[in-house]
């Protein structure tokens, strides 16, 4: 249980600050440091994911930082293809879901630590708003991608919604973050319908896990203006290097015993 909370308030923490990013942790973690199985891990980690994110959108509500069009067409693409993730998911041994999740979270470091210019221009528009419809055809494209990965490796995709938001559409990280914040809601509701049912959550888990991720997002979330985040970004890319090479060096071990 004290793992379990532990590791809530790092989720909930991240996804509070940084709009995502909990939940590429929280499988690994509920996998290794809390025992569970692959599957079990997947379901949790949605459901956990889901509930902080909606937690952590409340405070950005009315503020503006939200396109709504572009996080409804978003998770709606998503949604469609988050039942396929799932149904691949429960073809695939464990260990190679392990191994595309690691590579995944190499490749999102990667992105994290790149030097690339602060927004695009796809969805911009005069006077600061978003021009929805210049932008609808990547919108879709994205929430494709994001939608069936979520259902793959159950993810929420912030860490990946993110860096499309503000390099390929030309949100403003302000307004990245909460329109991901909504979009990782979504998207862990499919993904989490998808798997439920077909795997028992451990209720008592689960419940620790939420109420210290929910806890840790609304401390977070207060703090996400005052802080660094292109600096909490590089920390955070440190920390997946190092999660993804455990899960590698986990498989590693396994297939030479």
């Amino acid at each position: 249980m004290t793992v379990a909370i532990a590791l809530g308030l790092v989720i909930g923490a991240l996804v509070g600050l940084l709009g995502g990013g909990g939940s590429i942790l929280a499988v690994p973690a509920l996998v290794y440091a809390a025992g569970q199985d692959l599957p079990q891990a997947v379901a949790t980690s949605l459901l956990v994911v889901g509930i902080t994110a909606v937690v952590a959108l409340l405070p950005r509500l009315g503020q503006g930082q939200i396109a709504w069009r572009i996080a409804v067409l978003f998770g709606a693409a998503g949604v469609a293809t988050a039942f396929a993730g799932a149904a691949v998911n429960r073809l695939l041994p464990a260990d190679v879901v392990l191994g595309l999740f690691a590579a995944l979270m190499i490749g999102a470091g990667v992105r994290m630590l790149s030097e690339k210019p602060a927004t695009g221009a796809a969805c911009a528009a005069d006077g600061g708003r978003v021009n929805w419809r210049r932008c609808l055809p990547r919108t879709l494209a994205g929430g494709l991608v994001v939608g069936f990965l979520t259902g793959l490796l159950g993810v929420g995709g912030g860490f990946l919604i993110i860096p499309v938001l503000v390099l390929v559409l030309g949100l403003t990280m302000e307004t990245a973050i909460g329109t991901s914040l909504l979009v990782v809601a979504v998207n862990s509701a499919a993904g989490f319908a998808a798997h439920a049912g077909r795997v028992p959550l451990d209720v008592p888990v689960t419940i620790a896990f939420t109420a210290a991720a929910v806890a840790a997002a609304l401390a977070a979330g207060r703090l996400a203006t005052r802080l660094d985040t292109a600096r909490l970004r590089r920390w955070f890319a440190y920390l997946v290097f190092v999660v993804a090479a455990g899960i590698l060096v986990q498989i590693t071990a396994g297939l030479l015993e």
